[in-house]
This record gives C-alpha cells, sequence and structure tokens, in this order.
C-alpha cells in the first residue's frame, strides 16, 4: 500500500499557500507536518482528504494489489479541527451513524461501538448525548470515529487538541497500532505525537500569489 505527492500547489482565495510538496508513505509509516499557524498544513491535509482541489499536482493512492484507481479520499478518515458530531444525539447514536454511513473498506476491520467508545478510555458514556461531554471528551469520541470504520490511511489535523496528557498518550497509541497493522499516517501537529517510524515534514508558508506555479 502506497499513498504519494507530487508537486502540489494549493491556493486559498487569491493566496498561493504552498508549491511544489511531494511526498510519499508506504504501510506502516507516518508524515507529521509541523510549521507556523498559517504555513499550510491544515491546506495540504485538506488536499490529500479530498476537501480542497489543488491548483496542480497529483494525489495517487495504490493498493496491496498494485491498483492505483481508486482516489486517496475514499480510503482515508480525516479528522480536522472540528468533530463531525451532533450535539444533540447520544454519543452512540453518532459513532453508529458514522459506522453505518462510512462503512469498512476491504483489508481491515473495525471495532463495534462499545469497543471503540472502550479504546478511547469513555467506555460506559454512550448513553450521553455528546454535547454534554467536556472537549477532551468530545474530541476523544471523534477519534473514536476512525475506529468504527476501517479507513487505511488517517489524514489528522491537530488530533490532540483539547487533550491532557494521558489522553495524548492513549491516542498516540492508538495511531502507532494503526501503523503496525499495516495503516499509513499524515497529521499535522505542533505537540510531538510520539511515533515511531515517521518522518517529519516543515511547511514554511505562503509561496505568493504569482510564485510561478505552473512554470
Amino acid at each position: 500500500m502506497h499513498l504519494s505527492a507530487e508537486n502540489l500547489a494549493a491556493r486559498r482565495g487569491e493566496d498561493l499557500i504552498f508549491t511544489n510538496v511531494s511526498f510519499s508513505l508506504s504501510s506502516g509509516e507516518a508524515l507529521i507536518l509541523t510549521g507556523r499557524n498559517g504555513s499550510g498544513k491544515s491546506t495540504l491535509l485538506r488536499v490529500v482528504a479530498g476537501l480542497l482541489k489543488q491548483e496542480k499536482g497529483c494525489v495517487v493512492f495504490t493498493d496491496s494489489k498494485g491498483e492505483s484507481d481508486r482516489p486517496a479520499c475514499e480510503v482515508s478518515h480525516y479528522l480536522g479541527h472540528r468533530n463531525a458530531m451532533k450535539s444533540e444525539l447520544t454519543v452512540a447514536e453518532n459513532l453508529s451513524f458514522w459506522k453505518t454511513f462510512l462503512g469498512d473498506m476491504p483489508g481491515g476491520s473495525s471495532l463495534d461501538i462499545d469497543e471503540a467508545a472502550d479504546a478511547v478510555g469513555l467506555a460506559g458514556i454512550t448513553h450521553l448525548p455528546f454535547g454534554y461531554l467536556s472537549a477532551g471528551q468530545q474530541r476523544r469520541i471523534a477519534f473514536a470515529k476512525l475506529l468504527v470504520a476501517y479507513r487505511p490511511i488517517w489524514i489528522l489535523d491537530e488530533p490532540t487538541a483539547a487533550l491532557d496528557a494521558t489522553a495524548d498518550r492513549l491516542l498516540a497509541q492508538l495511531i502507532t497500532a494503526h501503523q503496525r497493522s499495516g495503516g499509513i499516517v499524515l497529521a499535522a501537529t505542533h505537540q510531538p505525537l510520539g511515533l515511531s517510524n515517521a518522518r517529519e515534514m516543515r511547511m514554511t508558508g505562503f509561496a505568493g500569489v504569482n510564485a510561478g506555479v505552473w512554470g
């Protein structure tokens, strides 16, 4: 399994955020994006996740059979700054929706609702409305969404935001377990995640409106 990006460039509004960004990740590998706020980390993640169209370049996913006809966004989980949960629904109802809506991709298996809640350290609260939870608990349940539907690629934007040190370590363990099962991780963070088999790419900021993206 392989995820690669070649000569990516992306624009937000009139501003060209970055150009000529390339990377290559194989099964079990992670790429950590670092850099100051506004340097393009989130924009790059959204391009790979298919949420933002690139100005130039391509993203290619190759599965374990060597086939590359499926877009990377279809085999990816994206965890952004927002948790993508309905406040008025219970934790179980939210996770059940995502489990049914997404389903499992071939090549892996997922956890049931209670198992996923237990994996993020919140067993026994799935009956509560999501909106009743603290910010840290909400973030952990949002992470549980990655566990109830299998996707080989995890795209994570500040995954440990609002978490204490104990929860940081717990999520790092879950990410590492995903790598060990052959998964690929692309993450943006201001804090060390403590991952093994991870490389770092520092985003450097705005490229300028007319920085030769078509050159």
